[in-house]
């Protein structure tokens, strides 16, 4: 594919949308629409502004990723993550576009005991994860080049995440309560945008790639309470005034009661990316290192 005048980002102000800014302004002329101008939650509007700036390659990480809101609003989750997502798919299909989407852990039921696989069957256990699946599905069903990347236990610089809360939580309460039986990697969204660039650039350097479904995450495994602990062990190694005084409180499942359901086990297996693509992923401890060390310089005068 030769390099492509215009790449459009969607949800360029969340916290994957930010950092994609940042990894592909060297890769096109970007169109970062704002919600005014793009609309994901009026689907039927989208195929105008497509035909109206006819970007060469498309990046979605917008999402509704309100999990819990979703239960009571299923058809707005359903709009934005699947019928917007078609409504994507079937436009890049006609007009020979590439669309690199982002989806997530919430697609598998996460009864399985070791890490996930792409071709493992999904069972999405809430709106949410329903609606991220059937955007899946009309990507693959539309034929256009697509690159699916799902991940789990995004965090982000920009925007709000576990591991700003965790250091908000620990700096105002003398006692946190963290679930312990649920596990995955903590991914940075800067790693996210990352990949999605490398990807880009080989279609532009050759259109002839092996598109599909892609996992990426950090590596390893870990639990909430693990990954709270942390974090908060690096601020007050790093002298962040914390009035929690030791570790958070492990806690079950079953006694942190969400509307959604989450999966128990949200380890993803990255072994496809990185074989097709020789991309190394980082340990999450090293991403979360480095994530709390941009956070800690932004506070300091």
């Amino acid at each position: 594919m030769s390099r492509p005048a215009t790449i459009l980002l969607t949800g360029s102000s969340g916290q994957v949308g930010f950092e994609l800014r940042r990894a592909l302004v060297l890769h096109g002329r970007l169109i970062c629409p704002d919600r005014h101008q793009f609309d994901l939650s009026q689907p039927a509007t989208l195929t105008a502004a497509l035909d109206a700036w006819r970007p060469g390659i498309i990046v979605n990480p917008a999402a509704y990723t309100a999990v819990d809101r979703a239960e009571d609003e299923p058809a707005l989750a359903h709009a934005i993550n699947a019928d917007a997502v078609a409504a994507m798919a079937h436009w890049a299909a006609a007009n020979k576009a590439l669309l690199v989407h982002y989806s997530t852990d919430y697609v598998f039921d996460g009864s399985k005991d070791d890490a996930w696989r792409e071709d493992d069957a999904a069972n999405p256990q809430s709106a949410y994860g329903l609606s991220k699946w059937l955007g899946e599905q009309a990507i693959r069903d539309s034929g256009c080049r697509h690159f699916i990347l799902r991940s789990s236990w995004v965090a982000g610089v920009y925007g709000q995440n576990f591991l700003k809360t965790m250091l908000r939580l620990a700096a105002s309460r003398d006692s946190l309560p963290v679930v312990a039986d649920q596990f995955g990697a903590p991914t940075p969204a800067s790693l996210l945008a990352d990949v999605a660039a490398n990807l880009v650039a080989r279609c532009q350097a050759d259109a002839e790639q092996p598109y599909g479904t892609y996992h990426v995450a950090a590596q390893g495994r870990t639990s909430w309470h693990d990954y709270a602990s942390f974090v908060i062990a690096l601020a007050r190694d790093a002298g962040w005034p914390l009035a929690l005084a030791g570790a958070p409180r492990a806690i079950a499942s079953r006694d942190y009661p969400q509307k959604a359901a989450r999966p128990a086990n949200s380890l993803l297996d990255c072994s496809k990316l990185r074989h097709t693509f020789d991309l190394n992923l980082p340990p999450w401890q090293d991403a979360v290192r480095q994530l709390f060390q941009t956070i800690d310089d932004a506070r300091k005068p």
